[in-house]
């Protein structure tokens, strides 16, 4: 992914220190599974880290360090979703996700030139 890691924002937020304004958000970070992207799709498959006992990979970053918004989608697997799934579940009910390269054209030259 052109040394790019997603991560997932929880939270936007800033704080004056020092006279100093900063302007961070709270990550949930993914990590990629494998060293290629996926062999059928053609699409990076990330999935999100937790360290031990389950707890989440966050980290504090600058806004200044984030590239762009990622357009995701599960990795839904061979089951049918629930008729009342609803789409605001879906960061939370898959363990991976396609990073979707084709979601606009600055996207795809982004992440594959």
């Amino acid at each position: 992914m052109r040394g790019m890691t997603v991560g997932r924002v929880f939270l936007f937020f800033s704080f004056t220190f020092q006279d100093t304004h900063y302007q961070c958000a709270l990550i949930h970070w993914y990590s990629t599974v494998g060293t290629e992207p996926d062999e059928d799709t053609g699409l990076w498959v990330v999935k999100p880290e937790y360290k031990a006992g389950g707890r989440r990979s966050l980290a504090i970053v600058h806004l200044d360090t984030i590239a762009r918004g990622a357009h995701i989608i599960g990795v839904y697997g061979s089951s049918f979703l629930p008729e009342d799934f609803h789409f605001t579940y879906s960061l939370d009910s898959f363990r991976a996700y396609f990073v979707n390269c084709f979601a606009d054209h600055h996207t795809h030259e982004f992440l594959t030139s």
